[in-house]
């Protein structure tokens, strides 16, 4: 994503920028006083060299006591008045980022968890992640450090120079003639070297995946008596990572002198032509030597605002890269706390005419010119070949997708007349893949119904066959499930997801290849705990193995996306030379 993310300040991105800072508008009086504290500190800043000089000047005047123990006494204060200024100025900046980037990240995965299934189909989780991620940090560093760098860095350059022009404009010509032109290139220098270490991370991290992967599949080396070959492959990645980093070390030492000559000889030249005009009577020692500071503080200040702009720049990119989810349409969501009656559903399904194609085949039509119906508590299974179409199905029920022409009807009511929360608040989905969050078995469960009491909770799982294991757990339903589930069986996966859907209490249940991939224990488990859930409503069974929807009341068979055969197991087992029959003698008799 860092490659792609654009650098240069675009209209659109400067909008953006001018978009975020709507979140530091509840909080702009800390802001403010912020900036004020920020202002008094660079300000500061800037009289130090001055009463420094001045410092000099009395010593050489042998005006020992009064002045001298004056300005020693102002710069106390004054380096006291600085450090306070920068402690408030720190803490109010951090708390107002703090606070402005709490709103901006809620809003943005409240708007990222609205949106429609066809956007997270078109975008990895990993860049998601990192907008919320990455992107917010990188403003939170922006807001935090890099615009109060960028206002102490203008206050020092136009407040240093004015001070510099007023002890001496020759010197002042001179100086900017040489030293901020050696400090930007100083800078450039320094960016170009960073280039070559970043280069030699990159050789090493690759160097080391050899290693790993090598070490991993020792087995298959050794089995192919590659050893030699992976010596020659590591050895060529050293080859590597020496080359350029004695390539480096060439620049690394040409920036050294560099250094020394370049920044060391234009102070020199700095001090000479100040010696030059103090032996004319045109200056005196102490404003030399606060003239060679402030010549330091502006040339460095200048010579580091390439790097404040690069982060501003970079600023902006995120802010347009984060902004772009807002463009993105959301579903018409809405919490369900209470169903009203009229929305309340029967389970009475109708797919009328229905077509559809994923987004980004649109001339791929998965499902063509479906026309059926399903009773309300009637248990109907979809079958077919893989590929034919069959979980486009229940993307299109649970109104992740839109048909393309068509409609899917609810008790005779188009599906885009009622709400879609609503819908989906009263349909249940156990796919294959059991998706369990990192959390306890409690919450897992909970997931179907989140205001549960833990006696539904334990009926759910009751219902499920999942007690038959959870009670076998030191800590029962407070077992953590680990990352994805990775802690439980495929089977017990299973039952839980199942437990969930129980205690949602759905009208209209998918089981989508529910039963598929589990040992005969397991889907026995599973089929029973199945076959209580169906019970008293809508049932729709997805399913490639043909053993477990023979008790179907209607079986659907699907190819190419059209509904080819319609009827129970008995009905489709008798027709000849049928689909439903063809696949059933291929799972039996094979």
């Amino acid at each position: 994503m860092e490659a792609s993310r654009k650098t240069k300040i675009s209209r659109q991105g400067l909008k953006n920028t001018f978009k975020l800072f709507r979140y530091l508008a509840p909080f702009k009086k800390e802001y403010l006083v912020g900036m004020f504290f920020l202002l008094g500190s660079s300000l500061a800043n800037l009289a130090f060299p001055k009463l420094l000089g001045d410092l000099v000047n009395a010593g050489n005047a042998g005006v020992l006591a009064e002045s001298i123990n004056r300005i020693a006494v102002i710069l106390g204060v004054l380096l006291l008045i600085q450090a306070t200024f920068s402690y408030f100025r720190i803490v109010l900046f951090v708390n107002v980022t703090e606070k402005a980037l709490a709103l901006l990240r809620r809003d943005t995965y409240n708007h990222l968890i609205k949106l429609p299934i066809r956007f997270f189909e078109n975008h990895r989780v990993g860049e998601l992640n990192s907008r919320i991620s990455s992107d917010v940090a990188l403003l939170q560093e922006t807001l935090t450090t890099t615009l109060a760098e960028f206002v102490r860095q203008v206050v020092i350059i136009i407040g240093g120079i004015t001070l510099l022009a007023v002890t001496s404009i020759k010197l002042t010509l001179f100086m900017l003639a040489i030293l901020p032109g050696v400090m930007i290139a100083a800078r450039l220098f320094g960016k170009y070297i960073r280039k070559f270490s970043k280069q030699v991370q990159q050789e090493v991290a690759d160097s080391n995946t050899v290693v790993e992967e090598t070490l991993q599949g020792i087995q298959s080396v050794k089995a192919y008596t590659n050893e030699w070959f992976e010596m020659q492959r590591y050895f060529k990645k050293t080859e590597t990572i020496a080359r350029i980093g004695m390539k480096s070390g060439k620049y690394r030492g040409a920036f050294s002198s560099f250094i020394i000559f370049g920044m060391f000889g234009a102070i020199i030249a700095v001090i000479w032509r100040g010696s030059v005009l103090m032996a004319q009577g045109e200056m005196i020692a102490g404003d030399l030597f606060s003239f060679v500071i402030y010549s330091v503080f502006v040339g460095g200040t200048i010579g580091g605002l390439a790097s404040v702009f690069a982060n501003i720049q970079k600023f902006i990119g995120a802010t347009e890269a984060l902004f772009e989810l807002f463009n993105e349409t959301e579903e018409a969501l809405e919490e369900v706390k209470a169903i009203p009656d009229e929305q309340i559903l029967k389970g009475e399904i109708s797919f009328r005419q229905v077509s559809f194609a994923y987004p980004n085949r649109p001339n791929e039509m998965v499902l063509k010119d479906l026309n059926f119906s399903i009773s309300s508590n009637q248990q109907v299974a979809i079958v077919g070949a893989s590929g034919a179409g069959k979980s486009t199905l229940a993307s299109l029920l649970l109104q992740l997708h839109q048909p393309v022409s068509g409609q899917v009807l609810f008790d005779d009511r188009p599906g885009n007349l009622l709400p879609l929360s609503v819908i989906r608040h009263q349909i249940a989905l156990v796919p294959q893949d059991i998706f369990l969050f990192g959390g306890t078995i409690r919450e897992n469960i909970a997931y179907g119904k989140t205001d549960a009491s833990d006696e539904e909770i334990y009926q759910a799982a009751k219902k499920a066959n999942a007690l038959e294991f959870i009670e076998r757990f030191d800590e029962k339903f407070e077992t953590l499930v680990g990352e994805r589930g990775t802690q439980l069986s495929g089977g017990q996966r299973q039952r839980i997801a199942i437990a969930r859907a129980v205690l949602k209490n759905p009208k209209i249940l998918i089981l989508d290849e529910a039963t598929s991939s589990l040992d005969a224990e397991s889907e026995r488990l599973v089929q029973d705990a199945l076959d209580k859930l169906m019970q008293g409503r809508t049932s729709i069974v997805i399913a490639h193995r043909l053993a477990t929807v023979r008790k179907a009341d209607r079986i659907l068979v699907f190819a190419n996306g059209q509904i080819v055969e319609s009827g129970n197991h008995q009905e489709l087992i008798q027709l000849e030379r049928g689909v439903y029959k063809n696949l059933s003698e291929l799972q039996f008799v094979g």
